[in-house]
């Protein structure tokens, strides 16, 4: 099992050969101090954020320490709860994404949620941005042209992510943006 220390909103995986079998099994986390890895070739530990931390728990891929003692789910999920709007609904998005068989990274320099690879990062490019917005959010028109202008900027669709958490279901929205 892997393990994973919870270092104030961060899980950092000390071990070398974890971190890369991690990184490798799927691009989860980023090699501390390396902005763009090749593959899993680096001798660094790898820092997850919580999100993606709770969801390789939830999968069994991972345990959570803490003080050199193993943290709970349910203790993580209230930590996670704290550090993040709408947890559950972006756990739900990034779940689907991840199922489905995406590479999922934050898409917070993009001015979204996610950012949404098709092999991974330093393989391709993320083809989507990924904006979470549950059935109450309400988006303007102005909100959907700032995204869609930006996603085109960068060459990336703009989708709109709509968690249903009763249902477990997300319903996914893609904007493409053409010339007339």
């Amino acid at each position: 099992m892997i393990n994973a220390e919870l270092v104030e909103n961060k899980l950092i995986v000390w071990n070398l050969y974890d971190s890369r079998k991690l990184f490798a099994f799927g691009f989860f986390g980023k090699p501390l101090g390396i902005a763009k890895p090749k593959q899993n070739d680096f001798d660094v530990p790898v820092v997850l954020d919580l999100l993606e931390g709770y969801y390789l728990l939830s999968k069994k891929e991972i345990q959570i320490i803490r003080d050199g003692k193993k943290i709970s789910r349910d203790l993580l999920l209230s930590i996670c709860k704290r550090e993040y709007s709408q947890f559950a609904e972006k756990l739900l998005v990034y779940s689907r994404l991840r199922n489905s068989g995406f590479v999922v990274s934050p898409g917070i320099k993009f001015g979204a949620d996610f950012a949404a690879y098709e092999r991974g990062p330093g393989l391709d490019h993320a083809p989507y941005l990924v904006r979470v917005a549950p059935p109450s959010t309400k988006i303007t028109a102005v909100d959907i042209v700032l995204a869609g202008r930006l996603a085109t900027t960068v060459r990336k669709q703009f989708i709109i992510a709509i968690p249903d958490i009763g249902s477990e279901q997300v319903t996914f929205i893609g904007f493409d943006w053409w010339k007339a």
